[in-house]
């Protein structure tokens, strides 16, 4: 799956760092927040999320003592536009909707994230994308509306550094670090089409999830495609795939059969990352099987924006028909980890787990996918 000269794929070299970084996980249980996951807006340098000081202490073995089920239980302003361009379309849709508990059964999650507690949702239908928006995608949509991202028009986007060794121009494009989290750097000129910054591009990542995405940018598109951000539930919903109370799109079991099901990190994060998923960035967006409803990696490889502002307390006042979300917030939420997610410090590629982020951020992880309601599908 490897392409010569791909950034996002390393084969079978072992990535390392030779560095401690400075906020990294320590011994007391304290971490940097979401930030391993995806800074907040760059603008600022990119830094933490406070909403969450802590990462999560499940060990990922104690899965497998759970018994495995069966399947079953602001807008830029653009030009051009109506889907005319939308022909060509390259999304599968699928249906969903229905009944389901939402939340953590399991308490894996950090207090501040607000996974609990479980509740029951009712959702009207709905279509989901199954995959999430990839390059092709949504280079379709800027060629047709000449539309300006939200890193484009400030001219920065936070960058993992560990991207940057195969992309040695960017190193003069760095502005700077966030306090705490190196790992995560400031690039002048990155954005969706160079997403590693000045010197790289998406070639060869087509089929890739688009990143560098603010949750602006995302409406734009959905503006254009005649579709819109899934909700918070229905983006819960759909990940399940059908599976009730599981920790994954395919079980309890974060390995089956010795093999990963998901791009995330492995080895030390974020010092050695062993590749042993073949990734050391994003992962096409078709690479791994499918969840039982027929939805591609909504766990690890980028994180998805949701409609929602985020409340971590939320689920406590939740409606339990077609929830919608808090009517106002300083955040967005997000869902489904990404590449750079591990058990030791973002243990947050589950399907209960939440994160969140302002608006206008955009990072190397950061990407979405679109839902329709079932009457225009």
């Amino acid at each position: 799956m490897t392409k010569s000269g791909d950034p996002q794929a390393a084969g079978d070299r072992v990535i390392s760092r030779d560095r401690s970084p400075a906020g990294e996980p320590n011994g007391a249980g304290e971490s940097s927040g979401h930030a391993c996951c995806a800074p907040a807006a760059t603008r600022r340098v990119p830094g933490t999320n406070a909403e969450a000081t802590a990462p999560s202490d499940t060990d990922v073995d104690s899965a497998a003592r759970h018994e495995e089920p069966a399947p079953g239980e602001a807008l830029g302003e653009i030009r051009g536009s109506t889907p005319a361009a939308f022909a060509g379309f390259a999304f599968d849709f699928v249906s969903a909707g229905g009944d389901f508990d939402m939340g953590d059964p399991y308490g894996d999650g950090h207090p501040a994230d607000g996974e609990g507690p479980r509740h029951r949702v009712s959702l009207s239908a709905f279509a989901i994308a199954t995959t999430s928006v990839t390059n092709d995608d949504f280079a379709r949509f800027v060629a047709d509306t000449g539309f300006t991202t939200t890193a484009e028009r400030l001219g920065t986007s936070a960058v993992f550094a560990m991207l940057l060794e195969s992309n040695p121009q960017a190193h003069s494009h760095v502005l700077g670090q966030a306090p705490g989290v190196p790992w995560w750097v400031e690039v002048s000129g990155a954005h969706w089409a160079a997403p590693e910054g000045p010197g790289s591009s998406i070639e060869g990542r087509g089929d890739h999830p688009v990143v560098q995405i603010s949750w602006d940018d995302a409406q734009a598109y959905c503006a254009w495609s005649e579709t819109r951000l899934p909700t918070e539930a229905e983006w819960e919903c759909a990940a399940r795939g059908g599976l009730k109370g599981r920790r994954y799109p395919w079980g309890n079991r974060l390995l089956v059969d010795g093999q990963w099901n998901c791009n995330i990190w492995q080895g030390d994060f974020p010092r050695t990352n062993t590749l042993d998923d073949g990734f050391i960035g994003t992962a096409p967006a078709r690479h791994y099987e499918p969840n039982g409803l027929g939805v591609f990696n909504t766990v690890g490889n980028v994180w998805e924006w949701c409609a929602d502002w985020f409340e971590r307390d939320y689920y406590r006042r939740s409606p339990q028909t077609d929830p919608q979300g808090p009517e106002t917030g300083e955040k967005r939420v997000m869902r489904g980890g990404s590449f750079l997610c591990h058990d030791s410090y973002c243990n947050r590629y589950r399907v209960a787990a939440r994160s969140s982020n302002t608006p206008d951020s955009s990072a190397s992880n950061i990407g979405f996918r679109v839902v329709r309601d079932i009457d225009s599908v």
